[in-house]
């Protein structure tokens, strides 16, 4: 598999897990915060691999975003791009990364309703974690489109 085919691939299965219902029974709310999760990790995958397709010219020894994305990272065109909009709050990427810490941290990413806000049409606290991923996700294939572009011209 290529890969930009491997990307895609973990783009689709994270757009699968955050469309999965959870269902109405005992095992929904920890049903829920899995397929988050899930979908959050599969996100990060996915951000590795595009991290590998569009530096495949620069034959870099390795693809960890955390390195790639650090201020020590490559001096890459791609890279620097990326850099910028992980540095902009409220960006896709900085939303990402942002999940992605809270993901790897001992608290995780997923979070319980609480039991007030379960009941209610519209609450103004935060975006759950799977709007939020599914908002990064419409966002991050734009981007993609264009970060291909740049990288096949190499």
């Amino acid at each position: 598999m290529t890969p930009r085919a491997r990307t895609n691939q973990l783009l689709y299965q994270a757009q699968l897990l955050l469309a999965t219902p959870a269902g109405d029974d005992e095992h929904a709310e920890a049903r829920r915060m899995a397929a988050e999760e899930g979908a959050l990790a599969l996100l990060e995958l996915a951000l590795e691999s595009l991290l590998r397709e569009v530096t495949e010219h620069a034959r870099l020894p390795g693809h960890a975003w955390r390195e790639l994305l650090g201020p020590e990272g490559a001096e890459i065109a791609e890279l620097h791009r990326l850099r910028e909009l992980a540095a902009q709050p409220g960006s896709w990427l900085a939303r990402l990364v942002t999940r992605l810490e809270a993901l790897h941290s001992d608290d995780g990413a997923a979070r319980r309703r609480s039991e007030a806000a379960a009941g209610l049409i519209a609450v103004g606290g935060p975006a759950e974690l799977g709007d939020e991923l599914a908002d990064c996700l419409a966002e991050a294939k734009a981007e993609i489109a264009a970060l291909r572009e740049t990288s096949q011209e190499w």
